[in-house]
């Protein structure tokens, strides 16, 4: 009886340990299915909202070329706001990609990227922001043989140089606080000044002042970006400047970058009576402003970041009408 008993207690302790047989496969994972990608959502990563970062120095500078006489390149601008806007488009593909297999867009506010949500490859996103790049350089290469200026080959290199590194390779300038300094540089004076020289060969002091306002803005649609952005931003390890400095002085700069252009408006009033209308973009800078400093949830942020956009845009076409009236 005693041995009987041992063997049933054995048996239980077996059958204890064994554990038991599910239908199916239960080691097999539930799949997850992602929507299909459609051409909105290649369109919407192509980020529109800032592309009238893009077309204002173009505009800017073809005004302040214009205003210096009476011929007009109609082609070589249209170049110029080819080139422009293809970098653009480049750029934002290209860090949809670097920050996507970095890990940073994993917990956005903003619109999901397709390389952090996975519904394309990587690869795929990475080529595509490079075609963009190398119509850039095709289009920039038909300006420099049009005009000859063999020198500028050099700086649309830089151009693409610094849009790549701005979140691609190892140590990206953009993660270490110099966003705004690249896009005032690249976005301000290189655009504006650039479209300006193709055009008449000279830089007068409007294409300056323009080519300054342009960057100002282009770094106030990026402190709007990063502010919204701050908490995930400080979570991966992305040191922008917002995040260098905080929420407040972010607040100010940005304050500072939209407003200072239209004192460069009211400048350049004294010399082309027509600025003054460039106050009117106001209409859409004053509402940004009041979100940025009274924003409760990041999301609202975007609304912040379109104006800013509409904001230089407007700007920049009652500068082309001050140039060319």
């Amino acid at each position: 009886m005693a041995a009987s008993s041992q063997r049933k207690n054995q048996r239980k302790k077996k059958s204890a340990r064994t554990p038991k047989r599910v239908s199916g496969n239960p080691a097999k994972k539930p799949v997850v299915e992602l929507a299909p990608v459609t051409i909105g959502d290649w369109i919407g990563a192509a980020r529109l909202r800032t592309l009238p970062l893009a077309v204002a120095p173009v505009v800017i500078g073809t005004g302040a070329a214009r205003s210096t006489g009476p011929e007009f390149h109609w082609v070589i601008a249209l170049a110029c706001l080819a080139v422009a806007v293809f970098l653009q488009i480049g750029v934002n593909f290209t860090n949809d990609y670097s920050d996507g297999i970095r890990g940073t867009d994993a917990h956005r506010v903003g619109p999901a990227r397709l390389t952090a949500s996975g519904r394309v490859k990587a690869k795929t996103v990475l080529i595509v922001g490079l075609a963009f790049f190398a119509l850039a350089a095709v289009v920039g290469l038909a300006i420099v043989i049009r005009t000859q200026e063999w020198w500028m080959i050099a700086v649309g290199a830089a151009c693409i140089v610094a849009a790549w590194f701005y979140t691609g390779g190892k140590r990206p300038y953009g993660y270490f606080g110099l966003g705004e300094v690249f896009v005032f540089v690249f976005f301000g004076l290189v655009a504006t000044l650039g479209t300006t020289w193709v055009q008449i060969f000279a830089l007068p002091q409007q294409a300056w002042l323009g080519a300054v306002a342009a960057g100002l803005f282009a770094c106030a649609v990026l402190l709007a970006n990063n502010l919204r952005d701050i908490d995930q931003d400080r979570l991966v390890g992305k040191r922008t400047l917002t995040v260098l400095i905080g929420k407040r002085a972010t607040q100010v700069l940005y304050s500072l970058f939209l407003l200072v252009p239209f004192a460069i408006a009211v400048l350049l009033a004294l010399l082309f009576p027509i600025a003054w209308l460039a106050l009117l973009a106001l209409l859409a800078g004053l509402p940004a402003l009041l979100i940025v400093w009274t924003y409760r949830k990041p999301a609202e942020l975007v609304i912040a970041l379109a104006l800013t956009s509409l904001t230089a845009l407007l700007y920049a076409g009652a500068l082309f009408w001050a140039f060319v009236g």
